[in-house]
């Protein structure tokens, strides 16, 4: 099974991006996308509504962080130190070495090829670091450029799910793409 030890914590960089630790000084950052439905539409989850509510998540990740249960970083830009987006490891499957990797990006930074530089930062860390056997994705089958970013980073279709989530009303379908280390 695997043990992961994220003190200190690692922060990761690429050629544009940091990815570090999200503080709570960074809920003001992080509620301006959450509370946009373009932002959180696949997500699963309601936009955020105050700021409190961000802290409140922010307190989430650093408790998994501390029990090294799982972990997610806040994607800045390497000249800026504004939280444009998140990505991370919210499900850790420790007796399986599988994880579930979910991200999200300010519409103001969709299409600039940013989340893939993340998410390959994200992935290396994950089979190089926490010596993860596969990761999965599961997303909302209608979400095509998240599905478009997930195959051009090597992940297959595994699974398909009819009208498994219900969320604001509705049945949705869900779609699991998965990387395994080669």
């Amino acid at each position: 099974m695997l043990t992961f030890n994220f003190k200190p914590f690692p922060v990761l960089e690429t050629e544009r991006l940091l990815l570090r630790r999200i503080t709570k000084k960074d809920a003001d950052d992080i509620f301006t996308f959450r509370k946009e439905p373009e932002v959180m539409k696949y997500i699963g989850k309601p936009t955020a509504k105050s700021v409190k509510e961000v802290k409140d998540l922010i307190k989430r990740i650093d408790d998994g962080i501390k029990s090294n249960a799982n972990i997610a970083w806040g994607i800045t830009l390497k000249n800026e130190d504004i939280v444009i987006g998140t990505i991370g490891y919210h499900t850790v499957e420790k007796e399986h070495y599988r994880a579930e990797i979910g991200y999200m990006l300010h519409p103001d930074f969709w299409n600039k090829k940013l989340a893939g530089e993340a998410i390959k930062a994200v992935i290396d860390f994950g089979f190089k670091t926490m010596n993860l056997h596969s990761i999965e994705a599961k997303l909302d089958a209608a979400n095509i450029a998240s599905k478009k970013l997930l195959v051009s980073q090597g992940f297959e279709k595994e699974a398909y799910f009819k009208e498994n989530f219900f969320f604001e009303g509705k049945f949705v379908d869900t779609e699991v793409c998965s990387l395994i280390r080669k």
